[in-house]
């Protein structure tokens, strides 16, 4: 299963982005998808998730209300929409994959990872 992000740049405070996330080798329908940020000098952290059906979704308390994750499952492609942008979201996004069975926020339960994508909030 190959992971591919994109859609990171640079925008200032209170813009919005939109990742995406292209899913490829494997039966798409079957992954539950997350996205994880690591920060200069910061550990990893858990943004978001979207279980393997679509029906169940979870948020790091920092990003709910303002990130919206998604998926097409005709698309292979899940997307994260991430409004009202602040500094502290300037990291790198990485989407992961994992097989049917219960969502997790732990980032060592991933199986598969894209490349990263990196977005920077700054005035």
């Amino acid at each position: 299963v190959q992971l591919q992000a994109s859609g990171g740049g640079l925008v200032q405070p209170g813009d919005f982005l939109r990742l995406s996330c292209v899913v490829s080798g494997g039966t798409f329908s079957n992954y539950s998808i997350a996205w994880f940020r690591q920060g200069a000098r910061k550990e990893r952290e858990f943004v978001a998730v979207i279980s393997w059906g679509g029906g169940t979704t979870f948020y790091a308390n920092s990003v709910k209300g303002r990130f919206t994750i998604s998926r097409d499952n005709a698309k292979n492609t899940v997307a994260l929409q991430m409004n009202s942008l602040k500094s502290e979201d300037t990291a790198v996004y990485y989407c992961a994959a994992v097989g049917m069975g219960p969502i997790s926020m732990s980032w060592s339960t991933y199986n598969y990872w894209g490349q990263g994508t990196q977005v920077t909030v700054s005035s």
